[in-house]
């Protein structure tokens, strides 16, 4: 399971990227705006900094005008990805792009029948919101379930994107619910990193290290 960074910060970005296990970026307009910095200009700083799917959201409503957001937002770098609602306009809006290899990352995903959906309209990623469906008393992460056997299944080539996740334990359940890739904010990267275990086995290797001369 690839790991990406949900985040505008561009700072984080190259903390994960420096720790090797960074594979990519999600991010919105309201990332961004935390970072007082133009949408265009953060979005093309992290693909200088990740060599990996970048995603940028459409903020349009209507079909036409989500693919012509899309063309313009594309065309910033190779490595971004389109970020369109699942709505219906929306999903014209896949198609049309798609055709065009425009790679898209549906969001706002949170039924299986929705991702398939949009792997049906051509998107190259679906991101189900495990964390607000768990908000709304379902089993958020058995979306990403249902959604990675219905693509196995058919043999769609749709990636699912785990979006959402909250906590470490979340990226664990992703990674065994067969989630091709979760994106996670840094804090919580940087909480899979840490176990109180860990810390205690370094404390007690430099303590008995100290009690050595060095050669």
């Amino acid at each position: 399971m690839r790991i990406f960074l949900d985040t505008a910060n561009i700072e984080d970005i190259r903390r994960g990227v420096a720790m090797g296990v960074v594979d990519g970026v999600t991010t919105n307009p309201s990332l961004v705006a935390k970072e007082g910095v133009e949408y265009r200009d953060r979005v093309l700083e992290i693909c200088e900094t990740v060599d990996g799917p970048i995603s940028a959201e459409c903020i349009s409503t209507e079909a036409d005008d989500l693919v012509a957001e899309a063309r313009r937002i594309a065309a910033w770098h190779p490595n971004v990805v389109v970020k369109i609602a699942m709505t219906e306009a929306g999903l014209q809006a896949i198609k049309r792009v798609s055709a065009e290899g425009i790679k898209v990352n549906t969001t706002l995903i949170f039924s299986a029948n929705q991702a398939l959906l949009a792997a049906r309209a051509g998107a190259t990623f679906v991101s189900p919101f495990v964390g607000r469906l768990n908000d709304a008393g379902q089993d958020g992460m058995e979306i990403v379930r249902e959604s990675v056997a219905v693509f196995e299944t058919y043999h769609l080539p749709t990636q699912v994107l785990a979006a959402s996740l909250r906590g470490p334990r979340d990226v664990t359940e992703a990674a065994l619910a067969g989630a091709h890739i979760a994106t996670i904010p840094p804090a919580v990267l940087y909480q899979m990193v840490q176990h109180p275990l860990t810390d205690t086995g370094i404390e007690r290797f430099l303590a008995d290290a100290s009690k050595y001369t060095p050669v």
